[in-house]
């Protein structure tokens, strides 16, 4: 769509007219007679029809850079479709634990039984394709933390790669103050300035390797500003057989330390949640969707190119040529004088 970014300037035009109008002629010098010594002066009115072409052809010259410089003032512009403008997201870190204790099957999904892990990754998978726009960063911890992926806003490499995670990958153990204590070293270093700085941390233990104790991660990330919401995965109670043949129900969760999962939540601002099967930690995740809303992308830009140089330009370009058209009449004139009177 084109438009005008200044309509008003068009006002301008009868600008010309009005003046020629208004004001008062020049005055020219009248004589009462002209003296000359011989006929030889009035062979120029021979082209006088050839200098009104020429000045007619000048007027229609001017009146067409004069236009095009008027338009010029009035800014010419395109207006492109309407396009949505990304907004700069949170930096969400991600902390999956992948301990031995994970290969718990007490999870269904899709009707089959499966282990913690595999839980996770459908749930979690889901939960990364909904976050547009923030940036997600991947952390695997077992007996050790390790970045699996930085900071990005390439959502579907993070999928890849923790869909590619398996149990024991980091070893046996569980380090949740190292994963905390590595989550804050990597959104502090990317984006210290960042408004929002969260991290999502997954487990089903307790600490129990790593060198940095929970809380103390904990009081870190209070420092650093970055929240921390913390799962707990596990059943509650689940059926197993006992050496006798029967059936007996035991707790798979009774290694999970909620307490201190509790108290980094509180610590940094964020919230405890509890995970006993695939529905209730869908719901979580749909949770954290609500609690850090996914900013809305803002709709109505238009993108604007102007185009004020071309007439501008072209009104330039007519008027160079008007300054060398009177330059050559004016040689041209001043030959024939000069001509006319070596021949007198």
């Amino acid at each position: 769509m084109w438009s005008l970014a200044w309509p008003y300037a068009l006002l301008a035009l009868p600008l010309p007219w009005l003046m020629r109008k208004l004001l008062p002629e020049a005055r020219g010098l009248a004589e009462a007679g002209l003296k000359v010594p011989n006929l030889s002066g009035f062979e120029s009115l021979r082209d006088r029809s050839d200098a009104e072409k020429m000045l007619n052809w000048r007027f229609w010259v001017a009146v067409l850079a004069w236009f095009l410089l008027v338009f010029a003032a009035a800014r010419p512009e395109r207006i492109g479709d309407e396009l949505d403008v990304p907004v700069a997201g949170r930096n969400l870190m991600m902390a999956v634990d992948l301990s031995g204790s994970m290969d718990q099957k007490d999870f269904e999904l899709g009707g089959r039984r499966v282990d913690r892990l595999t839980a996770t990754k459908a749930v979690a998978s889901d939960f990364i394709a909904r976050r547009e726009g923030d940036r997600i960063g991947l952390i695997l911890f077992g007996e050790r933390a390790y970045l699996q992926v930085p900071l990005t806003l390439d959502r579907d490499t993070v999928k890849i790669l923790l869909l590619e995670a398996e149990i024991g990958l980091a070893g046996e153990k569980t380090a949740i103050g190292d994963a905390i204590t590595l989550a804050v070293r990597r959104v502090h270093e990317q984006d210290a300035d960042a408004g929002e700085q969260v991290l999502v941390l997954l487990t089903d233990g307790a600490n129990t390797a790593g060198e940095v104790m929970p809380l103390k991660a904990a009081e870190l990330a209070q420092q650093v500003g970055l929240r921390v919401y913390t799962i707990g995965i596990g059943a509650e109670s689940m059926d197993v057989s006992s050496l006798l043949g029967g059936r007996r129900s035991i707790n798979p969760s009774a290694d999970l330390d909620e307490t201190t999962l509790t108290r980094i939540a509180q610590l940094t601002g964020g919230r405890y949640f509890r995970a006993t099967d695939t529905a209730s930690l869908q719901d979580i995740y749909a949770l954290v969707d609500e609690l850090e809303p996914v900013e809305e992308p803002e709709s109505g830009f238009r993108p604007v190119k102007s185009y004020f140089y071309w007439p501008l330009g072209a009104a330039l370009a007519l008027a160079g040529l008007l300054c060398v058209a009177s330059l050559m009449q004016r040689v041209t004139l001043r030959r024939k004088a000069e001509v006319q009177a070596h021949a007198g």
